[in-house]
């Protein structure tokens, strides 16, 4: 896995509309980078509301929220569109992302795990519990503090 200190792993993937992402356009923003083990599932639904929740503070502090799992695009989009969730899902269909930063799970999903990366691009901290609250928590402690 990707460690604290290290520069979060650049990649190119798509994006729940089908668009391109490259996470490196995130760069010179604090960015939160959320890895979620399938769409629309209840613990998967819980964080990203709890995101969706939060966005705007997050938005205010310049802060980006990037959801990724391996889902394929209709799948992110429906729960995008189910969910009024504001901010990417990446698309990670070949896992290649999450092969990169080391959260591929034994069953072929993505591990509930967050990277929190500075401004500079490099990992922060790192969230990995089952918990999707503790996720949410953590990335408003990390970047929303006065």
């Amino acid at each position: 896995m990707v460690a604290v200190g290290q520069p979060a792993p650049d990649f190119d993937a798509k994006l729940q509309d089908g668009s391109a992402f490259r996470l490196s356009s995130t760069r010179g923003h604090p960015t939160v980078l959320y890895f979620y083990p399938k769409a629309d599932t209840p613990g998967c639904t819980i964080e990203a509301k709890g995101f969706r929740d939060h966005h705007a503070e997050f938005r205010s502090k310049g802060v980006e929220i990037v959801g990724v799992s391996v889902d394929d695009c209709p799948a992110q989009q429906a729960f995008r569109e189910k969910y009024g969730l504001p901010f990417r899902l990446v698309a990670d269909t070949d896992q290649k992302v999450s092969t990169a930063y080391g959260v591929l799970g034994p069953h072929g999903v993505a591990r509930r795990v967050t990277f929190l990366i500075g401004s500079n691009g490099a990992v922060e901290e790192i969230v990995d519990t089952s918990g999707a609250e503790t996720h949410v928590a953590r990335a408003r402690a990390r970047f929303l503090k006065a």
